[in-house]
């Protein structure tokens, strides 16, 4: 009798065993919890109200701050995606020109919980200046530069859809004295940007085509046209649909009335070739035409 109840418990144990063997194991990841007071704020570097999209670097610190988060998923707007795990970041937009970004923010809690927040600036980004070109026209500081008279080819005009002067290339020395006084100061500025001053010693050489565009009437001859003030140059690729082999594919526009040293009605120009002692320039002028100037560093 006894032998048969010790069986028994042996197996009502081996049972019990196979019972809690065969148990699922739970796992907990703990209560959910989704992030509340989300908060969102930018602040776009140089921003003030002569800058309302910034200075140009294109710089904007991205701060967000909510309860309950794990990390912050960020979304620029430009199609870049950034996980944050603190909530703040500096991010550098990069497309030229100026353009409207929604920035979203979403604070991840546990078991992938998620809130969202959005919000849109616009930001100004400054074309970067190429090294050499930069250099070139500044030297890394300023540089001034003058007709480079002595050159054929220093004035010059051609076909709008060609690259060089195929119908007139001045002969050195043979333009008007007001033309070769004048004198262009090319400054290296904040953000590597570049700004221009422009002495014309009281007279600036245009062409008769263009005079009215800089309030005057007349044929081609000097004008006293007032060149005073600093101007901000805006530089980009060029959109002449010139190649390598022929321009360096840079252009600039000068505000306000675009003149550099002499008056064709444009204020756009491509640079086609720079040193660190000359440069040629291009542009559309008011006839239509494609007109050329050559710059030297004033000795």
């Amino acid at each position: 009798m006894i032998k048969n109840i010790k069986s028994l418990i042996i197996i009502f144990l081996i049972a019990g065993f196979g019972l809690s063997s065969c148990k699922k194991t739970e796992y907990s990841f703990g209560e959910l919890k989704t992030p509340t007071g989300l908060t969102l704020t930018t602040a776009i570097d140089g921003q003030n109200t002569a800058n309302p999209n910034g200075n140009g670097t294109g710089k904007v610190t991205i701060s967000t701050t909510a309860s309950n988060v794990i990390s912050y998923k960020i979304d620029f707007g430009d199609g870049i995606v950034q996980l944050v795990p603190s909530g703040t970041i500096e991010y550098k937009y990069t497309n030229p020109g100026t353009a409207n970004y929604t920035v979203t923010v979403s604070a991840i809690g546990t078991g992938g919980v998620v809130s969202t927040t959005s919000k849109k600036i616009t930001v100004y980004v400054a074309f970067e200046i190429p090294v050499n070109i930069l250099a070139g026209l500044t030297g890394g500081a300023t540089k001034i530069w003058v007709t480079d008279k002595e050159t054929s080819g220093h004035v010059g005009v051609g076909q709008p859809d060609l690259f060089f002067s195929n119908y007139y290339s001045a002969d050195p020395n043979s333009r008007d004295a007001f033309l070769y006084d004048d004198e262009i100061t090319f400054t290296k500025g904040a953000n590597n940007t570049i700004q221009m001053k422009v002495d014309n010693k009281g007279l600036t050489s245009m062409i008769g085509a263009a005079t009215s565009f800089y309030g005057f009437s007349g044929g081609d001859g000097g004008y006293p046209l007032d060149t005073q003030g600093t101007k901000n140059l805006a530089f980009s690729n060029a959109t002449s649909g010139s190649t390598s082999a022929v321009s360096t594919q840079i252009q600039f526009k000068v505000p306000g009335n675009g003149i550099i040293n002499f008056g064709t009605g444009a204020t756009t120009y491509e640079i086609l070739s720079i040193t660190n002692t000359q440069i040629t320039l291009r542009n559309i002028g008011a006839d239509g035409l494609a007109w050329y100037q050559k710059l030297k560093v004033k000795p």
